[in-house]
């Protein structure tokens, strides 16, 4: 943010959409809880993905609901559940709601299980990441991947995002304080972001393979001669 005055307060508001949207792909972690173990063991069923424990439920099916192409979770005695395009709280109230014809008052939270972003390019650790939460911003990516090496360019870091069916790539310049306002500093699950390399990278490497090249061509102009010379000198 090389364009914020060091004596400057710059604030700027927090969007209330920049929420999370469920997707196709999504992994969700469903934990419910109940004061009701009777109406609980209606659920408990070891060939569900539900395991409802006296008047706790935890974590429905250690690997989690997958959401399908349609955008739908399959709860067992509830049905299909649609939940593409939903917060995660929207999402809570939905399933609450398909629950309620058997549980009085259920408790649902729901967690992403494989909310994982992407860091590639001038970085010191490009990998894959799975993230406990999905409120991650573009500084704290950076953050797990080590940060950027001396080559990064921060003027152009280009972020990938798939979204409603559509894959978009958009430049973002880290140098720019506005960057705290774009919808982009907040990421979103299967981002991935590549850090550029700056010219000083390119320099240095062209000089470097001409500095290989020019070595080449010494070594093989010097070694003829040099077995020149022990000729003419051992005669």
């Amino acid at each position: 943010m090389s364009n914020l005055d060091i004596d400057e307060n710059f604030q700027t508001a927090i969007e209330q959409d920049r929420q999370v949207k469920i997707q196709s792909g999504d992994l969700l972690r469903i934990s419910l809880s109940s004061l009701q173990p009777e109406m609980n063991a209606m659920f408990n069923d070891p060939s569900t993905d539900l395991d409802f424990n006296r008047s706790v439920i935890n974590s429905i099916n250690a690997e989690g609901f997958l959401v399908d192409e349609t955008g739908q979770i399959n709860i067992p005695v509830v049905g299909k559940l649609k939940l593409d395009g939903l917060s995660k709280s929207q999402a809570t109230l939905l399933i609450e709601k398909g629950i309620e014809e058997y549980i009085v008052d259920p408790v649902v939270t729901i967690q992403f299980a494989n909310f994982k972003i992407t860091v590639i390019g001038e970085v010191k650790n490009p990998s894959t990441f799975y993230v406990p939460s999905e409120n991650l911003n573009i500084f704290e990516a950076l953050g797990l991947a080590g940060d950027m090496t001396e080559f990064g360019h921060r003027e152009d870091v280009r972020l990938i995002r798939e979204s409603d069916g559509i894959r978009s790539v958009t430049t973002l310049d880290l140098n720019d304080k506005d960057l705290l306002k774009s919808p982009y500093y907040i990421l979103k699950q299967n981002d991935i972001i590549y850090v550029q390399p700056d010219k000083m990278k390119s320099v240095k490497v062209s000089t470097n393979e001409r500095g290989m090249v020019f070595l080449s061509l010494a070594v093989a102009l010097v070694v003829p001669i040099l077995f020149s010379w022990q000729a003419i000198f051992a005669k």
